[in-house]
């Protein structure tokens, strides 16, 4: 059975668990696949992996011999598939992505965020900014729980190292503030390169006890309300994450930010700016004092 497998094209075909060789061999040919389940058993005993198969989805390739098709399903080269994870994105729109996805099994449909962070083992209670976004690769059919548990401990892996090569005296408690500062930052601009200057203008302003006033936070603190527009009355109306009705940082992160976003609230840029202000082409006119902030905002804005 060393010849290859006739077909003309790619057969997706998964392996339940629990299945012994016998039902391997006729879950492959129900799925499509043109052996003969019978010869296909014996060759799995002959060889001694008869017991060693790994459930799972796998595809058949072209020129596929049954020898090279039993060791892979052996080895467990399970076929993949892959789910982006944006940054900037709210654990909201991750959860939808994830939930919409084909290829994944979907475990925690139904349960609270509170519930799912249990699921996969967090110690945190709730679960906006704990995500890392990324592209990631995982098995089809693979449950997603395995997708978040992922990219939960690949955002706490790159916020552990970045939180070990901090700058000096910044106005955080814990690395948790610091990705609560990532997540403005990354709502904040779209510029890498003005990311260390947004973060230099928020600290400075924690450090001198100003308040935040940032409308993402705002914006975010609305919910459902906001419909695209930021009225003056949201400004002025009290939530947890309104920065211009309260002090200091918010209780969590607004979005997922990106290692960016994370370098640059733990190495903000040397400087007294303490404003900024949309110049209207992507990037940001930065001031040290209101007066120049007010001509700035007459210049770029009015």
């Amino acid at each position: 059975m060393d010849a290859p497998i006739r077909h003309d094209k790619q057969i997706e075909f998964t392996i339940k668990s629990g299945s012994n060789i016998r039902s391997a061999s006729r879950q492959l040919v129900d799925a499509g696949v043109p052996i003969h389940p019978y010869l296909f058993e014996i060759l799995a005993r002959v060889t001694g992996k008869a017991a060693s198969l790994k459930a799972g989805s796998f595809e058949l390739q072209l020129q596929e011999t049954p020898q090279q098709l039993l060791q892979k399903m052996v080895e467990g080269k399970f076929s993949l598939t892959s789910l982006s994870i944006i940054e900037g994105w709210s654990f909201k729109q991750m959860r939808s992505a994830i939930d919409a996805h084909p290829a994944i099994r979907h475990d925690t449909t139904g349960l609270s965020d509170r519930d799912l962070l249990i699921k996969i083992g967090s110690k945190y209670t709730h679960p906006e900014g704990l995500f890392f976004p990324d592209t990631y690769l995982f098995a089809k059919n693979s449950s997603d729980v395995q997708v978040y548990q992922q990219a939960h401990q690949a955002m706490l892996t790159r916020l552990d190292e970045a939180w070990r090569k901090r700058a000096q005296n910044l106005p955080y408690k814990d690395a948790y503030q610091a990705l609560v500062m990532a997540s403005i930052i990354e709502k904040e601009t779209g510029q890498a390169s003005e990311r260390g200057m947004i973060a230099s203008v928020f600290v400075n302003r924690l450090r001198s006890g100003m308040l935040l006033q940032t409308d993402p936070t705002v914006i975010y603190g609305m919910g459902d309300r906001f419909q695209g527009n930021i009225r003056k009355r949201d400004l002025t109306t009290d939530t947890p994450y309104n920065t211009y009705t309260r002090a200091g940082l918010p209780p969590t992160p607004i979005a997922l930010p990106g290692l960016d976003a994370i370098r640059a609230a733990l190495n903000p840029e040397p400087s007294n700016a303490y404003y900024f202000v949309a110049r209207g082409n992507g990037t940001s006119q930065f001031s040290e004092n209101l007066n120049e902030h007010n001509r700035a905002v007459n210049k770029y804005q009015r």
